[in-house]
């Protein structure tokens, strides 16, 4: 990948889960690979236009790459791959067919605000992080 152009994160604004992941990925991408925008963001839905992907009806994390967009299980363990530390290790369990791995990823996504909460707004990052932020 060319290291001019930054991978994308796109992940639920109102999910407090979604939120703590984001937390997760910058702690262990020092280098800044990857930049981030709410699903609920005019960033968005510029970014998925040509993708044929409707934002407002999306369960999942989106990661846009080297022009190719990746939901679910598979945009996870594309991210992981390229942190730091022992998530890159999470990476080999895209040999576990897809539909098993969607399957757990459905499973979660459809329970995270019962389990983890909702959250009216985004929170606004640090200044020295705001920069990774599309908004």
């Amino acid at each position: 990948m060319n290291s001019q152009t930054p991978s994308i994160v796109l992940f639920d604004g109102e999910c407090s889960f979604c939120d703590s992941s984001v937390q997760f990925i910058l702690k262990r991408d020092p280098a800044g690979r990857f930049r981030y925008a709410a699903l609920q963001s005019e960033a968005a839905r510029r970014l998925l236009t040509g993708h044929d992907i409707d934002p407002s009806r999306l369960d999942s994390i989106v990661l846009l790459e080297e022009g190719r967009c990746y939901t679910e299980s598979t945009a996870a363990l594309r991210i992981a791959r390229h942190l730091q530390g022992w998530p890159r290790w999470a990476a080999p369990l895209h040999i576990v067919p897809r539909p098993i791995r969607d399957g757990v990823y459905r499973f979660v996504a459809r329970h995270r605000y019962r389990w983890f909460g909702r959250r009216d707004q985004c929170l606004l990052p640090p200044p020295d992080i705001r920069r990774r932020f599309l908004e």
